[in-house]
């Protein structure tokens, strides 16, 4: 077991430092410069936190899909070759969910603040309420 903090907090600390401490008083391109390392630390930070989880929600997924075993690459691949023979086509509401939810996912790790995600998440939340 590793000590705290563990290596997300480290990187929001790092994020923090950039943009509330050294951004300061620095040149535009610096300022521009030190956020662009701080959103860097940020989604290196959300990759340790989500994708572990997305991953195995996704090869769930693709299991059933597919009916299959495998990697998330080689599911991803056996997929991509069943689309491309016509096996599967987005006539399948398993199909087209999949993807939502993995376009989904992929947005929550890589561009959390995305209008259209965020848009995407009320309504999901209108609808369970």
């Amino acid at each position: 077991m590793q000590d705290d903090p563990d290596p997300r907090a480290i990187l929001g600390s790092i994020s923090r430092l950039l943009r509330d401490t050294l951004a300061q008083d620095l040149p535009e391109r610096t300022r521009f410069l030190l956020r662009v390392a701080a959103n860097a630390a940020d989604l290196v930070g959300r990759q340790l936190a989500l994708e572990p989880g997305y991953d195995a929600a996704e090869r769930r997924r693709l299991s059933l899909l597919l009916g299959s075993e495998g990697s998330l690459a080689e599911q991803n691949a056996r997929l991509c070759a069943a689309i491309e023979a016509g096996e599967i086509t987005l006539a399948s509401e398993e199909l087209v969910a999949h993807l939502r939810a993995t376009a989904r996912e992929k947005l929550a790790v890589d561009q959390p603040k995305y209008s259209a995600y965020v848009a995407a998440l009320r309504r999901d939340e209108a609808h369970t309420s």
